[in-house]
């Protein structure tokens, strides 16, 4: 990951009871790649407190980005901001140390708080799997019951399952009606 804008603290100027530093680092810093499903529209923003506490240099403070999303149920676009508001990282310190970058921690928080399952409402109701149809915008014509096909080998194997356990109940049944106890065979 090539960049020139980097987000490096200069050690040696840093006062002694911390500094805020805020800002937004280019776009490029994320590097996402080619994602059909998230596109950043901001660098990442940064309000950061840092402080050199002995030997450790303490970082603390809030993330963000914001996304065009494409929702993962109906394809619909739409914007949202990513947000990590408890960024902490803590480095140790030498002497030899003059800048810290921190731009590689950054990339790393505000991945991690990506929607990975972006939707575009918690109610969205996704797309019709028979017709294509929009869910959330029009209803469909199609007969939906029984229609989904991911689940039709386990639909099978239901439907066989059912007639024993329909016989099954029908012997328990027919014990009964002739006044004897059912029988429970044991292992």
């Amino acid at each position: 990951m090539e960049t020139q804008a980097r987000l490096t603290v200069d050690i040696a100027r840093l006062e002694s009871e911390g500094e805020t530093y805020k800002g937004e680092t280019p776009i490029e810093v994320l590097d996402l790649g080619e994602s059909e499903l998230l596109t950043p529209l901001s660098g990442i923003r940064y309000t950061l407190f840092i402080q050199l506490l002995n030997t450790e240099l303490l970082v603390r403070g809030t993330l963000s980005v914001h996304l065009q999303c494409t929702c993962v149920r109906c394809g619909a676009t739409f914007e949202t901001d990513a947000v990590d508001r408890d960024f902490v990282e803590s480095y140790e310190i030498s002497p030899e140390n003059e800048f810290m970058d921190l731009t590689d921690a950054v990339r790393e928080a505000i991945i991690l708080a990506l929607p990975g399952y972006p939707v575009c409402r918690e109610a969205c109701k996704g797309l019709c799997m028979k017709c294509g149809a929009n869910l959330n915008t029009s209803k469909c014509s199609c007969n939906r019951k029984g229609n989904d096909m991911r689940w039709a080998a386990l639909d099978a194997l239901d439907a066989q399952m059912i007639p024993k356990e329909e016989e099954e109940h029908e012997d328990l049944d027919r014990g009964k009606k002739r006044g004897r106890k059912p029988t429970v065979k044991e292992k």
